[in-house]
């Protein structure tokens, strides 16, 4: 593909005003494909500062990319303008310490994790390795929001390796952070038969909370309320207490708030504002609340001069 001169500059323009750059299906906090998630993960494990760019809003950035590193899939890392590679030359690299070198970043922590298997689910899992024959290892993935995912994959002696009941298990340098403290069950009742995996480090589930209950937090500054309506809703129908937007830079400040920060979520009704909450969670915010019933609610237990709509 002729890469045409407008579309080179706009591509040099952006590797030049940032160091590193990945060009990716989706946000890193919402990933839209499984390689695009694995790349930022990596990225995320090391706690490096880049720029990213979604090709799937920019149709012609999507395909000039693939032209000019003259590599033909997306996610694409590029380090000082230079093509690093795709999401498993990332891994690889972030997982050997190659990419921390090159970022000029302390070398990663490859301690490992300290893990628990139970006999019954040991004895599950070294049957599945045996019944994969020679040289196959187990490898459990945990991802940025948390979410296991056990595989079997090629023995590899220099892995991040922790055992537990006499089986192995291999992780990526994220997987081996987040799975700290784990204990690997095997389990057959009533929420069905299969691994079963307790983390410690998961954020908790995000919690109800009563529009009486979020309006005492909020006065008493315990918790920080965000009313994820758009600013029309707003004029409609507010709460009197003192709340925080999505308007402007409102999201991103709210995302560099402390993990620990307690954050309550409104909306009209609870819908918007549980899937607000929930993408707060997945970013390793551990206290997260969502109004139920949302304004409306609010206007029959707390404050009737609100108008519902």
């Amino acid at each position: 593909m002729s890469l045409d001169p407008a579309l080179r500059a706009r591509i040099e323009s952006l590797l030049q005003s940032n160091r590193v750059v990945l060009f990716m299906k989706g946000q890193p906090n919402m990933p839209q494909c499984g390689f695009s998630a694995k790349a930022v993960g990596a990225l995320g494990a090391l706690g490096v500062d880049y720029a990213h760019v979604n090709v799937l809003a920019d149709q012609e950035i999507r395909e000039g990319i693939k032209a000019y590193g003259d590599w033909p899939t997306i996610p694409q890392l590029y380090v000082d303008g230079e093509l690093v590679g795709g999401s498993d030359i990332i891994e690889q690299m972030t997982n050997s310490g190659e990419l921390a070198s090159l970022l000029g970043l302390d070398a990663p922590d490859r301690t490992p994790p300290a893990i628990t298997i139970t006999p019954a689910a040991a004895e599950m899992l070294k049957n599945a390795v045996a019944d994969a024959g020679p040289g196959a290892a187990l490898a459990l993935a945990i991802n940025a929001q948390f979410q296991p995912n056990f595989q079997l994959a090629q023995f590899d002696a220099n892995a991040i390796a922790a055992e537990s009941n006499g089986v192995r298990v291999q992780f990526d340098l994220g997987s081996a952070r987040r799975a700290d403290g784990i204990t690997i069950d095997w389990v057959d009742d009533i929420r069905g038969k299969g691994l079963a995996i307790d983390n410690p480090n998961a954020p908790k589930p995000v919690q109800a909370l009563s529009p009486m209950e979020a309006d005492a937090k909020v006065r008493a500054g315990e918790v920080l309320l965000v009313d994820v309506r758009p600013a029309d809703e707003r004029a409609v129908a507010a709460v009197s207490v003192p709340f925080k937007t999505f308007d402007g830079n409102g999201r991103a400040d709210l995302e560099n708030l402390p993990k620990d920060t307690a954050l309550a979520f409104l909306c009209r009704s609870g819908g918007r504002s549980q899937q607000a909450a929930e993408e707060f969670r997945a970013r390793g915010f551990t206290r997260v609340y969502n109004v139920t019933g949302g304004i409306n609610a609010w206007a029959d237990e707390v404050d009737g001069t609100i108008s519902k709509y």
